[in-house]
C-alpha cells in the first residue's frame, strides 16, 4: 500500500465522526476529502505544505482530526515525535483539540493508545511516545515546538500579509528532514492578506512540493445557483444540509451585508469591500510596465504626500500621452521600520531591500535626504522643475520648501513647480473621478509596484451629502500615502490646461 491509501485505510477503518448526529459511526471520507490525502502522502516530489481552502462545514476540524491522529498512533507516527495544530483564537483551537480527542475516545480500537490532557490541550500517541497539541495565536507557545507535522486551522481569519504566530509555528520543524505544513480553511476576505497570497503563490508558482485545492464558486455568480454552490461545497449532501443552504442563501439574495457574508463563507469566495475605491481585478489589469516619460510627447506631472515625522513620504510622477504612465517613490525613516512592519503588517524590510522604498537615516524622515533624492528622480528622467507641475497638501510643505532650497533649488523654481492640492471633498473629488475613468478604461501602467498596490487596497472613498468623493484610509495601520499623491498628479494635470497645438495653414495670394 502506498502512504496514501495506508493513510485512508486508518482513517476509515480506526477513526469515528467525532460529533454531530453521526458521532460516533465510523469515519467515510468523501471524494475530496481522499483526492487531498493522495496529493500529498503520495507526491513522488515529497510534500513540504498544502492547501485546502473550502467552504465552511464542510468537514474541515474532522479531517484535522483524522490526520493528527494518523501522526500519533497511525501510519505516520514516529517515534517521539511532535505535532500541532494552530489556530487563531483559543476557542478555534479548542474545537480541533476536541475533536480529536473525542475521536480518539470514541473509538474503541484508538481509545487505549491514546492519553488526553485536556488542560493543555494534548494527546499522547502511547505507542511511540508521540504527541499531539493544540495552540493558538492568543497563547505563548508557538516556539519551540520542533513538529513534524503542522496543521493551521482557519488562517483565511488572518489580516494582512504577515502573522508572527504562522511564522513562528511554521518555521519551528528544524529537527526533521520532511516536516509538512497543511492549511485548511475558507478563503480570506481579501487579495492582500496571508491566506490569499499562499494561494496564489501555489496557483502561479505550482512548486512540486507544494500541494493546493481550492474550492469557491464563480466571481459575480448569482447566490441562488445551486450549481455553483457545489464548487464551493464539495461535501454539500454529505456533511452539509442543502437545505441550510437554500435557507442561508434566500437570505443573503435580500440583503447586501448578508450577501458578502454568504459570499465569503459558503462560496468560499475573497470579498472586496463596496466601499474600497479600487476594485483588486481592475487595479491588476493597469499593471503593465510604465513607458519612458517624454516631456516632448507626454504632459508631466507629479503629486507629493509629506508624512508625519515616521509615515510613509510618497512622490508620484506621471506621464500623461495616450495612457498615463506611473513611477511611484517612497520614503520612510529606517529606525525602527522592523518594528513597522510587523505593526502595519506590510513587508517594509522586504521592499526596502528590493528598491520599492527608499530609507531615510534616523528616527523621522529626513527631508533634507528627501529634497535630494527628489532632484535626483527628476534627473533620471531627464526632468527638472520647470519641465512639470507637482501637486503638493500646504501641511508640513513649509519645512520640505526649506529643504529644497538648501538643496540649491530657488524659491522661484518652487513656487512655479508646486501647486497646492488639498486632500479634501473639493480637491480629490475632481482627480479621483478622472483617476478611476483612467483605471476602468485600463489606461493606466503603474508597474505592479507592491506599496502602491498595498495604498490602493486600503483606500477606501467617502461621500459628502453633494456626492464629492475623498479617500480614508480602510484600517489605522493600512497606507493610502500612495494613491493619495497619484490622485494629486492627476489633480494636478487637472488645474494646468492642456495645449491646444495648433496645425500650420497655407494661405495663397
Amino acid at each position: 500500500m502506498t502512504r496514501a491509501e495506508r493513510m485512508c485505510a486508518f482513517i476509515e477503518n480506526h477513526c469515528v465522526v467525532p460529533e454531530g448526529k453521526l458521532a460516533g459511526q465510523p469515519a467515510k471520507l468523501s471524494l475530496f476529502q481522499e483526492a487531498f490525502i493522495y496529493a500529498i502522502y503520495d507526491n513522488p516530489h515529497q510534500t513540504t505544505e498544502a492547501i485546502l481552502s473550502i467552504a465552511r462545514k464542510n468537514g474541515k476540524t474532522g479531517l484535522i482530526a483524522f490526520l493528527m491522529l494518523g501522526h500519533i498512533v497511525g501510519p505516520e507516527s514516529k517515534l517521539n515525535s511532535r505535532v500541532i495544530s494552530g489556530a487563531m483564537s483559543r476557542e478555534q483551537a479548542s474545537e480541533v483539540y476536541r475533536a480529536a480527542a473525542n475521536c480518539a475516545e470514541l473509538s474503541d480500537d484508538l481509545r487505549s493508545l491514546v492519553r488526553a490532557t485536556p488542560s493543555q490541550k494534548a494527546l499522547l500517541g502511547l505507542p511511540v511516545n508521540a504527541e499531539y497539541k493544540a495552540i493558538s495565536a492568543e497563547g505563548k507557545t508557538a516556539h519551540g515546538n520542533n513538529p513534524v507535522l503542522t496543521i493551521i486551522d482557519e488562517a483565511g481569519q488572518i489580516k494582512g500579509n504577515t502573522s508572527e504566530f504562522i511564522e513562528a509555528i511554521t518555521t519551528a520543524g528544524g529537527a526533521y528532514d520532511d516536516p509538512l505544513r497543511i492549511t485548511i480553511s475558507t478563503q480570506s476576505e481579501t487579495d492582500h492578506d496571508y491566506f490569499s497570497l499562499d494561494i496564489d503563490d501555489a496557483i502561479e508558482h505550482q512548486p512540486v512540493d507544494k500541494v493546493c485545492h481550492l474550492y469557491e464558486a464563480e466571481k459575480d455568480c448569482d447566490l441562488l445557483d445551486e450549481e455553483q454552490w457545489l464548487y464551493a461545497n464539495p461535501a454539500l449532501g454529505e456533511f452539509k444540509d442543502i437545505n441550510y443552504l437554500r435557507a442561508e442563501a434566500d437570505k443573503a439574495s435580500r440583503s447586501p451585508r448578508l450577501a458578502n457574508t454568504f459570499r465569503r463563507y459558503q462560496l468560499n469566495q475573497r470579498i472586496v469591500s463596496n466601499d474600497a475605491f479600487i476594485q483588486a481585478d481592475e487595479w491588476k489589469l493597469c499593471n503593465a510596465k510604465p513607458a519612458v516619460l517624454d516631456k516632448e510627447k507626454m504632459r508631466i506631472f507629479g503629486g507629493f504626500d509629506l508624512s508625519q515625522n515616521t509615515d510613509l513620504t510618497s512622490f508620484v510622477l506621471i506621464g500623461i500621452g495616450e495612457e498615463v504612465e506611473v513611477y511611484p517613490y517612497f520614503w520612510m525613516p529606517n529606525h525602527k521600520i522592523e518594528e513597522r512592519d510587523k505593526t502595519d503588517r506590510a513587508p517594509y524590510l522586504f521592499w526596502r531591500d528590493e528598491g520599492f522604498i527608499m530609507t531615510t537615516p534616523g528616527a523621522t524622515v529626513d527631508y533634507d535626504f528627501v529634497a535630494y533624492q527628489l532632484i535626483e528622480i527628476l534627473e533620471d528622467h531627464g526632468l527638472w522643475f520647470s519641465d512639470l507641475k507637482i501637486g503638493f497638501d500646504r501641511w508640513r510643505f513649509v519645512f520640505f520648501k526649506r529643504a529644497l532650497m538648501e538643496a540649491g533649488i530657488t524659491e522661484a523654481e518652487i513656487d512655479e513647480c508646486f501647486i497646492e492640492y488639498g486632500q479634501g471633498f473639493k480637491d480629490m473629488d475632481p482627480a479621483l473621478k478622472k483617476m478611476t475613468e483612467y483605471i476602468l478604461n485600463h489606461k493606466i501602467n503603474h508597474g505592479d509596484n507592491p506599496v502602491l498596490n498595498m495604498c490602493s487596497f486600503n483606500a477606501v472613498s467617502v461621500e459628502d451629502a453633494a456626492g464629492n468623493i475623498k479617500l480614508e484610509k480602510r484600517k489605522a495601520t493600512g497606507r493610502i500615502d500612495g494613491i493619495q499623491a497619484f490622485g494629486m498628479a492627476i489633480g494636478a494635470s487637472l488645474k494646468e490646461p492642456e495645449e491646444v497645438k495648433k496645425e500650420p495653414k497655407l494661405f495663397f495670394i
